[in-house]
């Protein structure tokens, strides 16, 4: 008998098969179908009758032929389970990639875009930082011209206040000199008084003197009267002329007094109305100077408050806008951070599936290979019969 008609007798027989389980059925579906069996092919003219004789090689051939077959067997299992690892990876990639695609970017062109999009949406961010920024230094400027303009006010209230306090000093002098002015006109006025008095009496004091000269003339007249004279009459006219010439001289006198007297009067009752009148502007003065310097204070609190509050308002939104700007810069950088992983994240697992492909192909082609040397030798088929949850596979040689 031949080497090869043991062999088909061998596999013929019951003995000469044997099944393995494998977990990689749908891998082991590729190779074959499960419901399609090839036949063994058998040659006729073998079943013809053969010497029989017994070779004594033949039982370790055929241990060989076992060995042989039960470790391909298992290779083949090993490569089938190695298979299925490597789809159910394969898979699980393919399942992190189309997640990774859903959360970003399908390619580095569209991930490009979309960095560039972010990119620009914090550009813009901080484009309205910078405009919030200038807005603020036109305001703080607005504000220092409007205490600037405070400032030049309570300057000139400050000099209006120290003219009005000239004017009052002077306006004070004034009414120091017209009082003065006054005390000297009574004091000439009493001194005239005095005076017209003190005339009064010396005329007074004439007339008497006068008379008793008249009254003594006419006594010696009266005296003479060897001449016949009419000194009666003589002494009547001068008496006459003397008392018209008195009378005159009181009447001027006293004219002249009282037209003095009465000038000075009106010019005591002006200098009185021009007193009154300074008094009344220096009060009014004085209330006008304190309701400045009530307005002047008021303002000065009103500056200095606002001055303040400009001041924290104008630091607050300076620090508020350095605060936005570098948390605007931090998350831009954190962004680009995560984006660097991410196409970092992404190109591992792209070299990863690559190698699971090349690993996937090369294992294909031992498989395919393995396949080729084998059926060589022997037909193989292959079956799949489903046992519960598990394949087992069954090969027939």
């Amino acid at each position: 008998m031949s080497l090869r008609s043991k062999r088909k007798s061998l596999l013929n027989s019951p003995s000469g098969r044997f099944s393995s389980s494998s977990m990689g059925s749908n891998s082991i579906s590729q190779i074959s179908t499960a419901t399609d069996i090839k036949p063994v092919i058998i040659n006729r003219s073998l079943l013809a009758p053969l010497n029989l004789e017994v070779d004594p090689t033949l039982q370790t051939i055929r241990t060989m032929e076992k060995n042989q077959l039960k470790t391909l067997n298992n290779k083949f299992a090993s490569y089938i389970e190695k298979v299925r690892q490597l789809e159910q990876q394969n898979k699980v990639l393919e399942t992190k990639w189309n997640l990774l695609n859903q959360q970003s970017a399908p390619s580095s062109d569209d991930a490009e875009s979309i960095i560039k999009t972010f990119i620009s949406n914090l550009e813009k961010q901080l484009e309205l930082c910078r405009h919030d920024k200038v807005r603020l230094e036109n305001e703080c400027t607005a504000m220092v011209k409007t205490v600037e303009d405070y400032k030049t006010k309570y300057e000139e209230e400050t000099n209006s206040r120290v003219t009005s306090e000239n004017d009052f000093v002077l306006l004070k002098k004034n009414v120091d000199e017209e009082f003065m002015r006054k005390m000297n006109l009574e004091s000439q006025s009493t001194a005239i008084q005095d005076e017209i008095l003190f005339l009064k009496e010396v005329y007074q004091m004439e007339l008497y003197d006068m008379q008793e000269r008249v009254k003594d003339t006419s006594v010696v007249v009266q005296m003479d009267n060897t001449r016949g004279l009419n000194m009666d009459h003589i002494i009547a006219d001068v008496k006459a002329q003397y008392e018209e010439i008195a009378a005159y001289s009181r009447e001027e006198v006293e004219k002249w007094y009282k037209s003095k007297f009465d000038q000075m009067k009106v010019q005591v009752q002006q200098h009185n109305s021009e007193l009154q009148n300074t008094k009344a502007e220096i009060a009014e003065l004085k209330r006008m100077i304190l309701r400045r310097q009530t307005e002047i204070d008021v303002m000065k609190e009103q500056v200095s408050e606002g001055i303040s509050d400009m001041e924290e308002q104008g630091e607050q939104a300076v620090i508020d806008a350095k605060s936005r700007i570098k948390d605007l810069e931090a998350a831009l950088g954190q962004d680009k951070h995560n984006m660097a992983k991410q196409l970092r994240d992404y190109q591992d697992l792209m070299n990863v599936k690559l190698t699971l492909d090349i690993e996937i192909s090369t294992y294909r082609k031992l498989l395919e290979g393995e396949e080729e040397r084998l059926g060589k030798d022997s037909v193989i088929s292959i079956q799949t019969v489903p046992n519960k949850s598990k394949y087992s596979t069954v090969f027939y040689k």
